[in-house]
Parts: C-alpha cells; sequence; structure tokens
C-alpha cells in the first residue's frame, strides 16, 4: 500500500468521523445508537439483548441500557421467549418503526444534498467501498 494513500484514508476518516453528526438530525428523537439498533430489529424482527450485543459489536449492558431507554419512549417493546420463560426479546413497536422511518428519510434527504453533483458511478463505489471497510472493521 503506498504511504502517502494511508495518511490520506487516515485523515480523511479523522475529518469524517468529526463532521458526521452534521447529516443527522437534531430535531429527531432518535440518536444515533437508537437508530442502528432500531434497524437491528427492524431487520431481524425480534431479538435478545446477546445476540443484538454481538451484532453491533457493543457490550450487553450498553444494550440492555439502550433498549430500556427505547422501552420506556415506547420503540421497542418485550416479549417473553417461548422456549425460555426466563429470558426475553425485543420487537420494534409501531411507533420505533414510524421513527425509524422517518430519521432514515431525513438522513437520506441529507446525503442527498451532500452527494449532489456524484454520479450514479461514484455513489455506488463509495457505497461499495464503505461497505467494505465496515466489514474490515467487524473482523478486528
Amino acid at each position: 500500500m503506498i504511504e502517502h494513500s494511508l495518511g490520506t484514508i487516515e485523515l480523511e476518516m479523522a475529518v469524517l468521523v468529526r463532521r458526521i453528526n452534521s447529516v443527522t438530525s437534531d430535531s429527531s428523537r432518535l440518536d444515533r445508537s437508537a437508530y442502528l439498533l432500531l434497524h437491528q430489529l427492524s431487520v431481524e424482527q425480534s431479538s435478545g439483548v446477546k445476540t443484538l450485543a454481538n451484532n453491533l459489536q457493543l457490550d450487553i449492558s450498553t444494550v440492555s441500557r439502550q433498549t430500556t431507554a427505547m422501552e420506556q419512549k415506547g420503540f421497542v417493546s418485550r416479549i417473553p421467549d417461548p422456549q425460555d420463560g426466563r429470558s426475553y426479546f425485543y420487537q420494534i413497536t409501531d411507533l420505533g418503526s414510524k421513527e425509524l422511518i422517518e430519521y432514515r428519510q431525513e438522513r437520506l434527504d441529507k446525503m442527498k444534498k451532500l452527494l449532489n453533483g456524484w454520479s450514479d458511478e461514484e455513489c455506488q463505489n463509495f457505497g461499495d467501498l464503505l461497505k467494505k471497510f465496515n466489514l474490515s472493521l467487524m473482523e478486528q
């Protein structure tokens, strides 16, 4: 790998991390962690804390805190595990789904403005490379 390329990637990642909050909505009741957790539940339908923690690469106590906060807001609900009465799963509620859809649309609208002037091919390549990079991060 070319040292110059690594230096550019390292610096641009630092800049990206600093600026990423500008593409999220201040008006939403969701923060980034709630968004990702609700997205995960919308994909999986229902999930336990341990599975959510593994999929999001978080510790169980963090996911437990986040799901409790979202349950209090009415975004998720607990359902008992039919095979183990002591444990339960979380599932997204109608309110949580509505909030997720609205928040995601706000983010998509901002991304569309930010990527104005980019070709379809550039957007596709950028998305593919971001996905590849994120998958590399999961392997660490």
